[in-house]
């Protein structure tokens, strides 16, 4: 293993990806840009916080000319086409575009305004659905491509608190299940990424009820795996060519309780500390 990761290391630096990443000024986003620039790829840095993003560059550790910002707002559907086509004609193509941009939620469902169930959805999955549908034609084109979303693990079980949050991760599993069937025969890798309790600001940034944010620290949040680690343990999942990958602590359980044994894991899950 210590060997295909040597070899792998090395072959980005003689042959460097291109990957683009969305969300990138902070949390896991940040850190994939960190992990990446220091195996020397090629990176499109993007999230509606431009000032960040700069800072971001800096920090990086590769070549700053190989490292361009583009910022972008997932809430405005029309204007991401057109960022594709920018996004193209940095580097050229892009070998790996990562989904890591999103917005969370701390409400309960009947307490939840319907524009804040809709942003919700336009952000975590139908923004990514738009890109996809601008951006796969140039992979198709050249023969490869990777397309890596960063969904939850509430994406494959509901939490009290997080429906609409819930609802938009669901919606990656099947849309990009379905995507991965249909281009079965292409050289078209799909990963979904499924994170735990990670220390990000997720929570700080998360939405109530009304669309406000939350502004405060999940105590599990808080306690959770660092966004570093979790991007080393997501770029090896990439490297491996993972469908699925769940990186967390005893969180990532509730994946098989939810399978084996459902009726326990609902009242377990009614009980769980969960903001």
């Amino acid at each position: 293993m210590v060997l295909l990761q040597i070899y792998l290391l090395l072959m980005m630096k003689t042959n460097p990806k291109i990957v683009w990443i969305t969300g990138a000024s902070s949390g896991i986003g940040e850190a994939l840009a960190y992990a990446y620039s220091q195996q020397g790829a090629k990176l499109i840095i993007s999230s509606r916080n431009k000032e960040r993003l700069y800072e971001v560059k800096t920090a990086c550790k590769g070549n700053p000319l190989d490292i361009h910002v583009l910022p972008l707002d997932l809430d405005n559907l029309d204007t991401l086409p057109k960022k594709v086509v920018d996004a193209l004609k940095i580097f050229g193509k892009i070998d790996t575009v990562i989904h890591s941009g999103g917005l969370s939620q701390r409400s309960l469902a009947m307490e939840t305004d319907l524009t804040v169930i809709q942003r919700l959805l336009t952000v975590n999955y139908v923004s990514t659905v738009a890109i996809n549908q601008a951006l796969l034609p140039s992979m198709l084109a050249q023969g490869n491509g990777t397309i890596v979303l960063i969904s939850s693990l509430v994406g494959k079980f509901g939490t009290p608190f997080r429906s609409a949050y819930s609802a938009s991760k669901h919606a990656l599993h099947g849309y990009y299940d379905s995507l991965r069937a249909e281009l079965a025969n292409k050289k078209i890798q799909i990963t979904i990424v499924c994170p735990g309790f990670i220390r990000t600001n997720v929570s700080i940034n998360a939405l109530v009820g009304d669309g406000s944010a939350q502004n405060s620290m999940d105590d599990a949040q808080a306690n959770g795996m660092s966004p570093e680690v979790c991007a080393q343990k997501i770029i090896k999942g990439i490297n491996q060519k993972r469908e699925e990958l769940y990186i967390g602590g005893k969180e990532v359980y509730g994946v098989r309780l939810k399978r084996f044994f459902p009726r326990l894991f609902s009242r377990m899950v009614s009980k769980a500390k969960v903001r």
